[in-house]
């Protein structure tokens, strides 16, 4: 294996901890982002997300000069073996399908000014066809480079990003060609994985497992959440409940815990997602239809605990204290996290709110600006 040349094209959450984990097992990466800001403050040491490890990583990389940050896909194109595609892709508003316009722009850029042949990896998570549709734009571009895609769906979760990229339960390679597969078999191979967990296939089938594998955990939170509200009522222990089946190989314990939901950035668009192309395609999810129902009644349901444990359920003038209100340990990450709809429920009723929780990104959400922040639990 030798080391190679990779470009990351998005600095966010997934592309940059694919560059730093990439460079970081001996490839030379450059990562991209359009955002100005954001590409000096990497430049300079300043991370723009949280993830314990991170910026360790990164400055070691850079230190070792096998990790650098651009704002320009042109100036970096040049000699790269793979170009990744590692963009935001969040639901629309209207309907609820991924947003694949920074995606579809990127690939175009890549398009435009590639001068040599390159392999264009897909990382963003996209719904299945988009890869084709990348292959269609890209061909229908008036240029001299030789351009393949791939597909390579990240697994990586908030709060533990980098071992799920040092030591992962699998790598998704979607690809059409043997020398596509070779050039993704190099780029991962100082992992040293077995063959069984490198799962090679064709593009829309790489698409479709990263859908159907969120979706089926986000089940697993559904479904336990719902017999938690059973032992609740029958005076079960849903704890020991979930031991009990977790113990079972064909089910296992991860995902098992109940609590107020799923939330973050990946769980609720995906599902989503899953959802609306399936209707596209004529078909129909309702299972999954069924946990995005659950989920959001599960949500719903925190304002009504609250009031039973209060007592007579008169929420108003109370003075609340609200400890964390990322959607997960581990992560500055609001987005979509089952505590924003409790805080703006309370805050609805009258309440005073202070919220501790130090690693927020307090910019997160606007329903964040109207409570008070404490530096400390005491």
């Amino acid at each position: 294996m030798s080391s190679k040349t990779v470009v990351v094209v998005g600095a966010g959450y997934v592309g940059l901890v694919t560059g730093a984990c990439f460079a970081a097992i001996g490839h030379r990466v450059t990562c991209v982002d359009s955002d100005p800001e954001r590409v000096g403050d990497l430049k300079n040491g300043r991370m723009p997300i949280y993830e314990p490890g991170l910026d360790v990583l990164v400055a070691d990389a850079v230190a070792a000069d096998r990790l650098s940050f651009s704002g320009s896909i042109e100036a970096v194109l040049k000699g790269a073996d793979a170009v990744f595609i590692a963009v935001g892709t969040p639901p629309r508003e209207a309907d609820g399908l991924p947003d694949l316009s920074a995606v579809f722009a990127v690939a175009k850029q890549i398009g435009e000014n590639a001068d040599e042949s390159t392999l264009v990896v897909v990382k963003s998570t996209v719904p299945i066809g988009t890869s084709a549709r990348v292959e269609k734009l890209i061909d229908g571009l008036d240029r001299s480079a030789e351009l393949e895609i791939a597909s390579n769906p990240e697994f990586l979760r908030e709060g533990s990003a980098i071992d799920d990229f040092m030591k992962p339960d699998r790598v998704v390679c979607g690809v059409g060609s043997p020398q596509a597969e070779a050039l993704m078999r190099d780029l991962y191979a100082p992992l040293g994985l077995s063959d069984d967990r490198m799962v090679i296939t064709d593009n829309a089938s790489a698409e479709m497992i990263k859908y159907a594998a969120n979706s089926f955990l986000a089940t697993k939170v559904a479904f336990i959440n719902e017999i938690s509200d059973l032992c609740e009522e029958a005076g079960a222990d849903v704890d020991m409940v979930a031991r009990g089946m977790g113990l079972d190989p064909r089910i296992g314990a991860h995902f098992l815990r109940p609590g107020p939901g799923y939330g973050g950035s990946c769980f609720p668009k995906d599902i989503l997602a899953l959802v609306r192309t399936a209707e596209l395609y004529g078909t129909r999810m309702s299972i999954v239809e069924a946990v995005l129902d659950s989920n959001e009644r599960r949500r719903r349901d925190l304002l009504r605990r609250v009031k039973e444990t209060v007592g007579n359920g008169d929420l108003n003038g109370l003075n609340v204290a609200i400890l964390g209100v990322t959607f997960k340990a581990n992560t500055d990450d609001v987005r979509e996290s089952p505590a924003l709809p409790l805080v703006s429920a309370l805050l609805n009723e009258g309440d005073a709110l202070t919220v501790y929780d130090p690693k927020a990104n307090r910019d997160g959400d606007p329903v964040l600006d109207q409570v008070s922040w404490a530096e400390s639990i005491p």
